[in-house]
């Protein structure tokens, strides 16, 4: 490969699989036609230049991480208008999560308190990876969830009256205070003291409030009485099994997606989906883990205001191309429907794009210099800005991460 213009043309990646305990033995060895392994859960793919773990990169026989190309040819990879906005870096990581058992009740910050979050930890010499660290980046996390299986969801708070509907049902007598203190002020603020006397009962009293939930919650036939147990069976006695009486319940179909903002407060509970998000690893978490909570710092970001999240389908873009509703400035994600009559066209100016097979097969052809690259399923490809107008063709499935322009 030519050392001038290796970025003039689609690069195939080789992606990093993060193992995580809460992952799945088969969904994503499924997708990448690897051999299942029953003791090691795969949890995430990642796509990008996040430091932590960067796609690598063929170049010139050697294999060159992405986040180090992109650092040393920032317009080439990125357009000079991303360069600019992002410091020379990816400013999105795509992934293909798999969930088979809950993840952390969780939020992350904004812009300000990511920023200010990261400088008062690096005054206080909190080293980078030192797992009590709430801010390792200044930069806010906004992402989106698409399910490509049934994928639940624990995601943003419910109205105060359900709130008070389904407390009246699964607590105990000894909440009645909080949930009348939430009937007197049903709003935003209302919401949050209760919620901050859920998660910050004390240790012993905490075990009694679980014990009656759970008793209520066996002996109700609801999705949240289920939930309740699962949660419990996975953390016994963590105050985030509480949960589901305050947040929203929702099981997001195949080909939809969920948008959340920082501050959403959210937990994710099983399925598998591809998830893209700025590339950020702030994560404020609040219970069901065994990783630092820090409930004081979550709810200086969440949002209380009650929200309705709905899993929304794709927009048609072209005849093949369909691109998911994301108001973020750090990224956006389509999915291409390849058929043998039909092929996808590039605009001639984007950023980094990153192109994943997700089923199928495909050929992206850069149209100026006629050559091209083959996606089996599994494999992805980065095609900077620098190559203009490419062309996809073949049969299958292909998602699609890229900036906005």
């Amino acid at each position: 490969m030519d050392k001038t213009d290796f970025f003039t043309r689609p690069l195939l990646l080789e992606n990093p699989v993060q193992k995580y305990a809460w992952g799945s033995t088969t969904a994503i060895q499924k997708i990448l036609a690897a051999k299942p392994d029953d003791r090691t859960p795969w949890a995430e793919l990642w796509m990008g230049a996040h430091p932590k773990a960067p796609s690598m990169v063929h170049v010139n026989g050697q294999q060159m991480p992405l986040n180090e190309l992109i650092r040393e040819h920032p317009r080439a990879f990125l357009g000079a208008d991303a360069a600019a906005a992002y410091s020379n870096t990816l400013p999105y990581l795509f992934k293909v999560l798999a969930a088979s058992q809950p993840l952390s009740i969780q939020a992350h910050p904004g812009a300000r308190q990511a920023g200010e979050g990261f400088n008062r930890e690096n005054e206080q010499q909190i080293p980078i990876g030192d797992p009590c660290r709430n801010y390792r980046d200044p930069w806010p996390k906004p992402e989106l969830i698409c399910a490509i299986e049934p994928f639940g969801a624990l995601i943003g708070f419910r109205s105060p009256e359900t709130i008070c509907s389904l407390g009246r049902r699964f607590f105990p007598k000894s909440l009645d205070r909080p949930l009348q203190a939430l009937e007197s002020q049903p709003d935003a603020s209302g919401i949050r003291g209760f919620f901050h006397e859920l998660m910050t009962i004390k240790k012993s009293y905490r075990a009694e409030v679980i014990h009656e939930t759970l008793a209520n919650a066996r002996a109700s036939d609801t999705p949240e009485g289920y939930w309740i147990d699962r949660l419990h069976q996975s953390y016994p006695g963590d105050a985030g099994v509480l949960a589901p009486v305050c947040l929203n319940l929702l099981e997001i179909p195949p080909g939809r997606a969920v948008f959340l903002a920082p501050g959403i407060l959210h937990a994710y509970l099983y399925g598998t989906g591809m998830e893209i998000m700025a590339n950020s690893d702030n994560v404020l978490r609040g219970g069901l883990t065994a990783k630092h909570v820090d409930v004081a710092e979550l709810f200086n970001t969440l949002e209380f205001a009650p929200s309705f999240p709905n899993p929304a389908p794709p927009e048609k873009i072209n005849s093949a191309e369909q691109r998911f509703s994301a108001p973020a400035d750090e990224f956006c994600l389509s999915v291409i429907s390849l058929d043998p009559g039909t092929r996808y066209c590039s605009p001639n100016e984007h950023s980094a794009d990153i192109l994943f097979c997700l089923a199928g097969q495909a050929e992206i052809r850069k149209n100026k210099t006629n050559t091209c690259l083959d996606l089996a399923q599994g494999q992805a490809a980065i095609v900077p800005a620098a190559a203009g107008t490419y062309e996809i063709s073949g049969r299958g499935k292909i998602w699609k991460a890229g900036v906005p322009q």
